[in-house]
C-alpha cells in the first residue's frame, strides 16, 4: 500500500502560520523610529535582510533537493526563532542588523522548500492539479494569520513597542517542531558530487537554456519585489495621516484578511482569464496600485492600498504556480529559491533608494516614481512571455 503523503500540508500550514504570524509587522517601523532610525535606515536594515537572503537562498533550495526539504525546514525554523530572541535584546541599529541576518538565512532555508515540498507531496499522491489551489488556501491561511496578529500586536504595542517582539519568539518555536514531524518524499535526485558545480548548472538552464522558465522567473520576480517593496511603506504613509497604532493594526488586519480572501479566488480568476490576461492583470494592477496610492494625499489613498492587496492576493500564488508547472521535481526547491533569490536582489538595489527618496521628498512621490519603474520592467518582459506562448 503506497504512502500518503497528504499529512505533510496540516505541518506546512502550521510553519506558515508561525512564520505569518508576525506581530511585530504592524508596528515595526515605528519600532524602528523609537529607536532613532529614518526611513533610509529601515530600508537599509531591509535590504541587509535581503542580501543574507540572496547569499543562503539559492544554495538552501539545492540543500532542499539534495539533502531534503524536511532538514532545511528545520534548520530554517530554529533560525526563525532565534532571530527574534536577538531582536528582543536589541535596541539600535547593529543589534537590529544581526537579527535580519539571522532572519534573512532562516527564511532562506523555508522559502522554495516549503513550496516544493507541498508539490511533491501532491506529485506523490497524484493530485498536483490542485497545487494552485493548495498554495493559494496556504497563502490565505498565512494572510489570515499575519491579520489577526495584526490586532495582536497593535494591542501588545500599547504596553510598549518592544513588547511583540518579545512574544514573537514563542509563535517562531512552533514551527521547529512542526517541521521536526514532517515527512520526507522520495523523488529523484540531483547528483551529489561537485555541488556548487549542480548549482550553477540548474541557474544556467533556469536562466540561460529555457527561455520559458527565465522569463516566468523574472516576472514572478518583479512583482514579488513590487509587494515587498510597497508592504514597507504601508506603517509611515497611514502615520502622515496622524494614525495611532492600534488604528494602524487594524487596517494592516484589514489589507491582509483583503490578501487571504483574494487568494482563495486566484485559481478561478486564472482559469477564466488564462496565462496572459491574467498577466497582464497582475502588471497593470500592481503598478497602478502603486501610483495611485502616491497620487492620493487624502485618506482616499487607503482605499488604493486595498486595491493594490486585492491584486497581490490574486497574484503570489499564480505565479509560484506558472513556474511550477515548467519545472521539475529534482529541480524545483532550487528554482524557486532563485526566484526569491531575484527578488531580494532587486530588493536590496532598489529600497535604500526608495527610502532616501522618501526622506528627501514625499512617501507619495516614492510610490509613483515605483510604481512607473515596476509597470516598464513588468510590461517588457509581459511582451516577451506573450511572443514566447504564441510559438
Amino acid at each position: 500500500m503506497s504512502r500518503s503523503y497528504s499529512s505533510n500540508i496540516p505541518k506546512l500550514y502550521i510553519i506558515k502560520l508561525a512564520k505569518w504570524f508576525m506581530l511585530t509587522m504592524p508596528i515595526i517601523v515605528l519600532f524602528y523610529q523609537e529607536n532613532g532610525l529614518s526611513m533610509q535606515n529601515v530600508l537599509t536594515l531591509k535590504a541587509f535582510y535581503s542580501v543574507a537572503v540572496v547569499i543562503m537562498e539559492i544554495p538552501s533550495g539545492y540543500f532542499a533537493d539534495i539533502w531534503g526539504r524536511k532538514k532545511t525546514l528545520i534548520m530554517g525554523s530554529v533560525l526563525g526563532c532565534l532571530g527574534f530572541v536577538v531582536y528582543g535584546l536589541s535596541s539600535d541599529f547593529y543589534g537590529f542588523l544581526l537579527a535580519e541576518l539571522v532572519l534573512g538565512v532562516g527564511s532562506s532555508f523555508i522559502s522554495g522548500a516549503d513550496s516544493a515540498l507541498l508539490y511533491d507531496s501532491l506529485l506523490q499522491d497524484k493530485k498536483e492539479g490542485t497545487y494552485l489551489k493548495q498554495e493559494s488556501r496556504m497563502m490565505s491561511v498565512g494572510n489570515f494569520a499575519e491579520a489577526l496578529a495584526g490586532i495582536a500586536g497593535g494591542s501588545l504595542a500599547l504596553i510598549s513597542l518592544r513588547t511583540p517582539f518579545i512574544f514573537q519568539i514563542f509563535i517562531a518555536f512552533i514551527a521547529v517542531p512542526a517541521s521536526m514531524m514532517l515527512m520526507e518524499v522520495e523523488r529523484s535526485k540531483l547528483k551529489t558530487e561537485g555541488g556548487f558545480v549542480h548549482i550553477l548548472k540548474v541557474v544556467r538552464y533556469a536562466l540561460w537554456e529555457n527561455l520559458q522558465l527565465r522569463l516566468n522567473i523574472l516576472y514572478s520576480s518583479i512583482f514579488g519585489c513590487a509587494t515587498l517593496s510597497l508592504a514597507w511603506f504601508v506603517q509611515p504613509y497611514l502615520k502622515q495621516f496622524d494614525m495611532d497604532v492600534s488604528r494602524i493594526g487594524v487596517i494592516w488586519t484589514l489589507l491582509n484578511l483583503t490578501v487571504g480572501f483574494t487568494a482563495l479566488l486566484a485559481h478561478r480568476i486564472e482559469s477564466r482569464l488564462g496565462k496572459i490576461g491574467t498577466s497582464l492583470l497582475i502588471v497593470i494592477g500592481l503598478s497602478s496600485g502603486f501610483i495611485l496610492s502616491g497620487v492620493m494625499t487624502t485618506q482616499l489613498g487607503i482605499i488604493c492600498l486595498f486595491y493594490f492587496y486585492i491584486i497581490r492576493g490574486i497574484a503570489t500564488p499564480i505565479l509560484k504556480d506558472y513556474i511550477n508547472r515548467i519545472t521539475t521535481s529534482d529541480m524545483r526547491a532550487t528554482v524557486l529559491s532563485l526566484r526569491n533569490f531575484i527578488i531580494r536582489i532587486l530588493f536590496a538595489i532598489i529600497a535604500p533608494f526608495l527610502g532616501w527618496y522618501s526622506d528627501h521628498f514625499s512617501i507619495g512621490d516614492a510610490l509613483i516614481f515605483a510604481g512607473s519603474i515596476i509597470f516598464l520592467l513588468g510590461g517588457v518582459t509581459l511582451f516577451f512571455i506573450y511572443k514566447t506562448e504564441r510559438k
